[in-house]
């Protein structure tokens, strides 16, 4: 007779069910393949800053005032990153590889807004720093944090 463990799917972590991604996140992988497909078909001749635009248009309430005043702020402080949709929200890359972006708080039903920054963001400090900020308005403080952040990240 052969002694043989009982399988994960017979233990008591079999009970602790994981159903896997929300249909918030399904849907923003679907809207990735989709940006890939579309950006593979047309080429390098495509115009990803008016489908960021349309992108924000469609976007309600406080979240398009939001991705706007992003947009234009970070147009004006990083000419050089070029808009892009990633996961169906506007981001910002350079060399195709997305520096910072924003997430609408009505995409995943959280109760803020974000602007985040990938590993590209030139934002070290130290050992530790924040690569993600929660926004539910701009004032006039915070979009001169975010324009001096921008800044940094592409520096």
């Amino acid at each position: 007779m052969k002694d043989t463990q009982p399988s994960a799917e017979n233990t008591g972590a079999a009970a602790e069910k994981f159903d896997g991604f929300t249909d918030e996140e399904r849907s923003a992988m679907k809207e990735r393949a989709k940006e890939l497909k579309a950006s593979a078909r047309r080429g390098a001749k495509a115009d990803a800053e008016s489908e960021v635009l349309a992108k924000i248009a469609e976007m309600e309430g406080a979240d398009r005032v939001l991705a706007e005043r992003l947009h234009d702020i970070v147009k004006a402080n990083a000419p050089a990153l070029s808009p892009k949709l990633w996961y169906g929200m506007p981001a910002y890359a350079r060399n195709g590889k997305v520096v910072c972006f924003f997430q609408s708080a009505q995409k995943f039903k959280s109760r803020y807004a974000t602007l985040g920054f990938n590993d590209l963001a030139n934002l070290d400090e130290g050992t530790m720093w924040p690569t993600a900020f929660a926004l539910t308005e701009l004032t006039a403080a915070d979009e001169a944090r975010i324009s001096a952040l921008i800044k940094k990240a592409v520096s």
